[in-house]
C-alpha cells in the first residue's frame, strides 16, 4: 500500500489489498475493500456514511467492496454499502450513492450521478453527465451515453420508487429520458433525444418525443462496411470488449453462460 503524499486518512477497519496507491485529500471511511494493485486519486471518499450516520449513535458503516485492478480518478464520492467488480473505473467528480451493485468492468464517467439501490451487469458504461436514478437495473454491456436521464419517480412527489431496467447490449444515446419503470429489451437503440414511455421490445430502434419504435437495429447499414448492418453491434465492435482479438462468436463460444 503506498500512500502517496498528504492528507490521507485510512480507516482501522478499512482492508487495503497489495499495491494500492492512494493520493492526496483521499479520505476511506470504515469497512471499505480494495482490491490488488488499484489506484485512488486524490480528493477521493469512500465508503461515505449513510445520512443515519449523523443521527445513530449506533450506527456501523456497511460494506463497500472494490475489486482488484480498480481505478477511481480524482474527486470521486462513493457512498457506503456499494459493491464494484474486479477493473471498475471512474472519471473525476463521480457521486455513486449507497447499494449500487456493478460487475466487472464496469466504467462512470466525468460527472455521471449514480443515485444508489442500482444494478449493473458487466461491462456497463455510464458516459459523462448521465444520471442514473434510483432502482434502475442494467444488464450486460450497456452503454448509456452524455446527459440521459433514466427517472423513477411515476407521479412525483410520491412514495413510490421504481426505475427503468435495460436488456443486455442495449444503446441509450445521449440526452435521452426513460420514464420509471420503462422495460429496455437486450439489442435495443435509443436514438438522441428520445423519451422512452412503454415498453421496447428486443432488437428495437426507438426515437423521437415521445418515443416511438421507428424499426429494427438489423436494419441500420454500419458507417463503416459498406453494405453491411452494424447491428449487432458486437460483430463490428471490441474495443475494451472481453472479444477483441477473438471475435465475439468465438467469446460466446467459450463463455456460454455470460
Amino acid at each position: 500500500m503506498k500512500f502517496n503524499n498528504i492528507n490521507v486518512y485510512v480507516s482501522s477497519k478499512a482492508v487495503i489489498g497489495k499495491n494500492v496507491k492512494i493520493g492526496d485529500n483521499t479520505i476511506i471511511y470504515d469497512n471499505v475493500e480494495i482490491g490488488d494493485n488499484s489506484i485512488i486519486a486524490n480528493n477521493c471518499v469512500l465508503g461515505e456514511p449513510l445520512n443515519s450516520y449523523y443521527s445513530d449513535e449506533s450506527y456501523v458503516n456497511p460494506k463497500t467492496v472494490f475489486g482488484r485492478n480498480t481505478l477511481i480518478r480524482s474527486h470521486a464520492i462513493i457512498y457506503a454499502g456499494s459493491q464494484f467488480g474486479d477493473f471498475f473505473m471512474t472519471g473525476h467528480t463521480v457521486l455513486i450513492r449507497e447499494k449500487t451493485i456493478m460487475g466487472t468492468h464496469c466504467s462512470v464517467g466525468s460527472f455521471a450521478d449514480v443515485e444508489g439501490y442500482s444494478t449493473f451487469g458487466n461491462y456497463c458504461r455510464m458516459h459523462s453527465y448521465s444520471n442514473i436514478g434510483m432502482e434502475s437495473k442494467l444488464g450486460n454491456f450497456v452503454f448509456v451515453y452524455p446527459y440521459v436521464n433514466f427517472t423513477n419517480d411515476p407521479h412525483p412527489p410520491s412514495n413510490v420508487c421504481v426505475g427503468p431496467t435495460i436488456g443486455d447490449y442495449s444503446q441509450i444515446a445521449a440526452h435521452s429520458v426513460l420514464l420509471p419503470g420503462v422495460q429496455i429489451g437486450k439489442n435495443c437503440l435509443i436514438g438522441v433525444n428520445t423519451t422512452v414511455i412503454n415498453n421496447v421490445p428486443d432488437d428495437s430502434v426507438v426515437s423521437g418525443n415521445p418515443g416511438k419504435i421507428i424499426g429494427r437495429t438489423r436494419w441500420i447499414k454500419s458507417k463503416e462496411k459498406e453494405n453491411t448492418s452494424h447491428y449487432p453491434w458486437m460483430y463490428h465492435f471490441d474495443k475494451g470488449m472481453p472479444w477483441k482479438g477473438i471475435g465475439y462468436e468465438q467469446w460466446l463460444k467459450e463463455n456460454p453462460d455470460f
